[in-house]
């Protein structure tokens, strides 16, 4: 039966191979002498991983109906302002021009306008469209350019022609869904928000496939540091494209990252709608489909990140990962600060000394602390392993919790002791892999908007353990990409990029001690369960961002001590600790964890869609009513 599954999984590779076409092929050879072997077959079978939900079916239950359209059209916005739509064009085939101004004109929000620079005015079908859509909606003016000035002055000239308060900023192959404009305004009513951005996905060049859908979190600094994730669709105060400058042609390639960056920085604050409002087209000559071909756009990126890190004055590396477009920032070590790292035990002698061994042979950074919060042991190996560790190092002690297991109190009172100004919570089973982990994670918990840094942590057989948490997974919180073959990258590479989350956990967690008490440290009335979530969600509400850091790595053999949860006693504790969670983040479980997306399931781990049965019924019951609300 084995040769024969073998057999069979050898002659559908086959049939797909027969299928490629020889631009296909030409590309994978491109990437396998890009990845080598080895990484290039993990990528091939993420690539073709079938989908749990196919999205071309969930796209077409998705998009809204022209009962909802209708009702759209109809909405009397108390703020409306004036979006101008900024488009490049240069050389446009004339099906996608008038596609994309179809799209526009499609809008259900009306007060817009759409300004074309025509980078190509030796083309006459191009000009003869231009004016043939001015003459037929005023809205859609066009200025043709005496030469094409590139990508990022095209734009500016865009820029120029533009009068609304707003501006949106549209490729000249790219497609707008109808409800694009309606649902940021929608977001446009909060008086502070300057910048807004959409989901978005690809559709091929004959529109007859969306794919590749990207739903998005909210604003992400790391994760904008790590890619340019806010792309499309970006609409941003017209005032702020004025005191930015604009596009900046030495960013040609990534000019409109180098934008994106630049006016976030000066924005009060930058909205997320998370509805797919964009279609990316693709096609051969883009990079959307083939990002080898425009390597200079990449290091193009990562100059715009050097650029936005020396306007904020944040010290950091920029290095390119082996995925084309997605980038590593390394924060340096400002201050040899001191780290308490805190580890709870009872008993477990064995992988306790495989922890603190590990510790010992692979931290690089020597200006720490180990406290041992020792939790009612019962075996004389343990204290006496104990007496012999305080005996060989001067920078560890053990201190005593007399009462009862209570997670959340046993680090509280280790806490106390510490004396160093960052607090690393560590459980005893879990072993180091990465060398440089302290200065890793100090390096990012220094930046002044860091509260707490979590890690990428794996089971004994190499699959993924933890790699962040999202609030709601699972009913309360859990976490991504569980059981994951750990030299996976996840959806869009999730699982391997610096980016804040909402929560991760404290089997190695590093926070600011002052942060730590502001926050209240542990709630005790969480013994065992969601302690570290309830304190990330506390430190998030005191305004500091919590950080996933991918490039610190450790095994995790999880919850070894405590065992399961599977006595009447531990079961009732249990849901007592789901209530209250349930009660105290009720705003955040009811209305989405902001760093996921609602369009994501909340049953799996691996950023798989959400079915739309629930969604189908919120917009039959929209249609019915008078449209005022989405």
């Amino acid at each position: 039966m084995g040769a024969d599954k073998k057999a069979g999984g050898n002659m559908e590779w086959g049939c797909m191979l027969k299928k490629l076409s020889p631009y296909t092929i030409q590309k994978g050879l491109r990437y396998l002498k890009h990845y080598g072997p080895k990484e290039f077959w993990v990528r091939l079978h993420e690539r073709f991983e079938p989908e749990e939900i196919p999205y071309g079916p969930w796209y077409e239950a998705y998009i809204p109906t022209e009962e909802t359209l209708r009702k759209q059209a109809k909405k009397k916005f108390a703020y409306a302002p004036l979006i101008s739509i900024v488009v490049p064009a240069y050389r446009t085939p004339e099906t996608f021009l008038r596609q994309m101004i179809d799209s526009v004109r499609s809008q259900t929000y009306g007060n817009w306008e759409l300004c074309i620079a025509n980078g190509s005015p030796e083309d006459e079908k191009m000009g003869e469209i231009l004016r043939e859509y001015h003459e037929k909606d005023s809205r859609v003016s066009f200025k043709n350019l005496k030469e094409n000035l590139g990508i990022a002055e095209n734009t500016n000239e865009a820029f120029a022609m533009a009068k609304g308060e707003f501006v949106g900023l549209l490729d000249h192959d790219d497609l707008l869904a109808p409800n694009a404009l309606y649902e940021i305004i929608s977001r446009l009513q909060e008086e502070t928000v300057d910048a807004v951005y959409t989901d978005e996905d690809k559709v091929t060049t004959d529109l007859t496939e969306h794919f590749q859908p990207h739903l998005k979190p909210d604003f992400n600094l790391d994760l904008l540091r790590s890619n340019n994730y806010i792309c499309h669709f970006f609409v941003v105060r017209r005032a702020i494209v004025e005191k930015v400058g604009g596009f900046r042609r030495e960013f040609d390639g990534a000019q409109d990252y180098d934008f994106i960056f630049r006016c976030v920085e000066t924005s009060r604050a930058v909205a997320h709608v998370p509805e797919i409002l964009y279609h990316w087209r693709t096609h051969k000559a883009s990079t959307a489909d083939n990002p080898a071909s425009k390597m200079y756009a990449f290091e193009a990126g990562r100059r715009a990140i050097e650029a936005h890190l020396e306007r904020t004055q944040t010290p950091g590396t920029v290095s390119h990962t082996k995925d084309y477009g997605f980038y590593r920032v390394q924060y340096p070590v400002k201050k040899q600060e001191k780290i308490s790292i805190l580890i709870p035990n009872k008993d477990e002698k064995e992988s306790l000394k495989s922890c603190l061994e590990s510790i010992w042979q692979k931290s690089t950074y020597k200006n720490y602390e180990i406290i041992i919060i020792e939790n009612n042991s019962t075996t004389e190996e343990i204290f006496e392993y104990y007496r012999e560790l305080e005996s060989a190092h001067e920078n560890l002690r053990v201190v005593a919790w007399e009462k009862e297991f209570n997670y959340s109190a046993i680090n509280n009172f280790g806490a106390r002791y510490a004396t160093g100004e960052y607090l690393l919570f560590l459980n005893n089973d879990v072993t180091v892999i990465t060398q440089d982990w302290l200065e890793e994670m100090l390096g990012v918990c220094q930046r002044k908007e860091v509260g707490a840094v979590g890690v990428k942590l794996f089971y004994p057989d190499g699959t993924i353990q933890h790699a962040g948490c999202v609030v709601g997974l699972g009913g309360v919180a859990g976490h991504l990409f569980v059981d994951m073959p750990g030299d996976r990258t996840g959806y869009l590479h999730k699982a391997s990029l610096l980016q804040d989350l909402s929560a991760v956990t404290a089997a190695c967690m590093m926070m600011k001690k002052a942060v730590f008490w502001e926050a209240g440290g542990f709630t005790e009335k969480l013994a065992v369960a969601f302690n570290d979530v309830d304190l990330c969600l506390k430190v998030r509400e005191k305004g500091w961002l919590i950080v996933y850091d991918p490039y610190v790595q450790l095994y995790h053999m999880e919850s070894k001590t405590r065992g399961a949860e599977d006595d009447k006693q531990k079961v009732r504790r249990f849901q007592t600790e789901i209530e209250y969670m349930r009660s105290h983040w009720l705003k955040i479980l009811k209305g989405g964890d902001p760093y996921y997306n609602k369009n994501l399931s909340l049953t799996k781990w691996n950023y798989s869609l959400r079915p739309l049965g629930t969604e189908k019924q919120t917009r039959k019951q929209y249609e019915k009513s008078d449209g005022s609300d989405t």
